[in-house]
């Protein structure tokens, strides 16, 4: 997230254009309802893994910019505010003073991480890695982005810490990455400037933070293949930061969401090539999406970004933003993306494609028009509702497409559905509903893998479960006490991560499968987006979630500690691992 363009924006004419769709209505899914009890006990009969992969390290930096305001454990945040590192750090990265800061802070200790994108390696099944916001300061939405690696298939993390390179800027946000063919990693970054006001509100763009760096940017840092410490990122590329774009461009001070893909086809004419997309604005109705690309060398080095092009036309008032690419087989680029005239209007799936590797794109084609309300009782915001991705396997004479999205239904809950195109996307199949709660709880947040087999793998935040009842060891486990809510019991509440398989042909396989040990409160330890002074919260827009190797992976939020791990109660990043069927 950069600007106060909260949750999700972006938008399309609702034109039906090139096709027309109708708006998602809710129907039990075809894989009929599952009982509470059957989802909760679903981990332990499924033999899912689950750690929490950041409670593994100790992480330090120091932070451009200061912020040493708290709320008080009695609010949510049992561990507040800044903790100084103090010669704590135990993964062995650079703490600073960086070379692109202006100034000299003392380290503090990254506490939180939310939100975050997850890999495995197509050269080497075992080896994982994932990025995510890495905070030392939730109150004050101070942070930058991190990285956690694996080389057993995710039961270790012992590389992780924060990305080097775009110290100089407050914060580096929406972390998104993804291998190329040789096992080197791409991440792409989004570092802004803002200062504090006196009341804890962001200064956005502020000039008065390390003037002599842009105000915001797009930049790339690259893992190489057997990279064995936290700084071995390349950063730099013609001897200038490696960045795709800067602001101002063309008039506009506004970058947000980008994401990555890259083509991974030896046969493909494109072979290697990085794609970039992100949306470019002056405010959420003016948002526009834009691709750059570049082409990686298995040295971990690339060429020179292209000149960013705007891939789709839009209409004045609409704003267009979470844009998605994907890359099938024979290197035909897909990109989906989501349009709406502003909060409370519908939202529209829509996507285009690229036949020349990126040059020219094709018209807009409809996916659907949804709604989105928010989610109830809590106070994290709802955000990217949607996820995109296509198949490596052709069904028919063509590569599948699927879409997966939230809508908010007459009750006002929130439900995911799923639906796909065989043919190319000139039609899509009935949507489908992917959780299978006959019960008052919500889903939200999906993210989508397709496995190398064409198996579909759906995850996604699940409120069926009630939060513990009051004197419990769960609740303990929860850290309820420190809920100045008090849900004990209350559904709709807490938060499990859950999955859902399906065939190529979107036939499901099973009922949903829960990835959480344990029921966790999105209250606490929760980052602030717009200022301390708003008790809107955040438990990231997006998560992780891979398939290869015969096992899909997710890297998701908790807040629980269920064995003395995260006595704070903070934000963690578990990742889950099962067997894909």
């Amino acid at each position: 997230m950069l600007m106060r363009v909260r949750g999700r924006f972006a938008a399309l004419a609702a034109l039906c254009a090139g096709v027309c769709v109708t708006s998602a209505q809710a129907a039990p899914p075809p894989q009929g309802f599952q009982p509470d009890a059957a989802f909760a006990a679903s981990y332990a009969q499924r033999s899912v893994v689950s750690v929490p992969a950041t409670t593994q390290r100790v992480s330090c930096y120091a932070p451009e910019v200061l912020y040493p305001a708290s709320l008080a454990p009695s609010q949510g945040y049992p561990d507040g505010g800044v903790t100084p590192c103090t010669g704590a750090a135990t993964t062995g990265e650079l703490n600073g003073p960086f070379p692109t800061q202006d100034v000299s802070n003392p380290p503090l200790r990254a506490k939180d991480f939310s939100e975050s994108d997850l890999h495995v390696d197509p050269t080497s099944p075992r080896h994982l890695i994932a990025v995510s916001k890495w905070f030392v300061n939730v109150e004050g939405y101070n942070h930058l982005t991190g990285f956690y690696e694996s080389y057993d298939g995710g039961a270790t993390w012992p590389q992780q810490g924060h990305i080097p390179g775009y110290e100089g800027w407050t914060d580096n946000s929406d972390p998104v990455g993804a291998f190329d063919p040789w096992g080197n990693f791409y991440a792409v970054v989004l570092p802004y400037m803002f200062g504090y006001l006196r009341d804890g509100e962001h200064f956005f763009l502020s000039p008065d933070v390390n003037p002599s760096l842009p105000r915001s940017g797009l930049g790339i840092a690259v893992r190489p293949r057997g990279a064995v410490t936290p700084a071995s990122w390349n950063v730099m590329h013609n001897g200038t930061q490696d960045m795709v774009a800067r602001t101002p461009f063309n008039g506009s001070s506004v970058f947000d969401k980008q994401w990555l893909a890259v083509d991974m086809n030896p046969r493909s004419r494109h072979f290697g090539r990085v794609y970039v997309s992100w949306a470019i604005g002056t405010g959420d109705q003016g948002l526009r999406v834009y691709v750059s690309y570049a082409d990686a060398r298995r040295n971990a080095t690339h060429t020179n970004w292209s000149r960013p092009r705007q891939i789709l036309q839009q209409t004045p008032g609409i704003g267009e933003n979470g844009s998605l690419p994907h890359v099938t087989p024979d290197g035909r680029v897909w990109v989906a993306t989501s349009s709406t005239r502003g909060l409370g209007a519908p939202y529209t799936m829509s996507f285009t494609s690229s036949r020349d590797g990126g040059r020219t794109w094709a018209r807009r084609r409809v996916i659907v028009r949804h709604n989105i309300g928010g989610y109830r009782n809590t106070t994290f915001r709802a955000a990217f509702g949607e996820a995109f991705n296509v198949g490596p396997r052709k069904v028919g004479r063509f590569y599948p497409l699927y879409a997966v999205y939230e809508n908010t239904g007459g009750d006002g809950l929130t439900k995911l559905f799923i639906r796909a195109s065989f043919d190319g996307g000139s039609h899509w199949r009935t949507p489908l509903q992917v959780d299978d709660s006959s019960a008052e709880g919500e889903a939200l947040q999906p993210g989508i893998a397709v496995a190398p087999n064409g198996r579909v793998a759906v995850a996604f935040y699940d409120r069926r479960l009630p939060c513990p009842a009051r004197d419990t060891p769960e609740a303990s486990i929860a850290g309820l006490p420190f809920d100045p809510r008090m849900p004990y019991g209350r559904a709709n509440y807490c938060i499990n991560a859950a999955i859902q398989f399906y065939t190529a042909r979107l036939k499901p396989l099973g009922h949903n499968v829960r990835l959480s040990a344990h029921t966790w409160d999105p209250q606490l330890s929760s980052p602030r987006p717009e200022c301390i002074c708003s008790p809107d919260s955040f438990i990231g827009d997006y998560f992780g979630v891979d398939s290869r190797g015969g096992f899909t992976y997710t890297s998701s939020v908790e807040t629980y500690n269920a064995a003395g791990e995260n006595p704070g109660y903070h934000q963690q990043q578990l990742v889950s691992k099962l067997r894909t069927p």
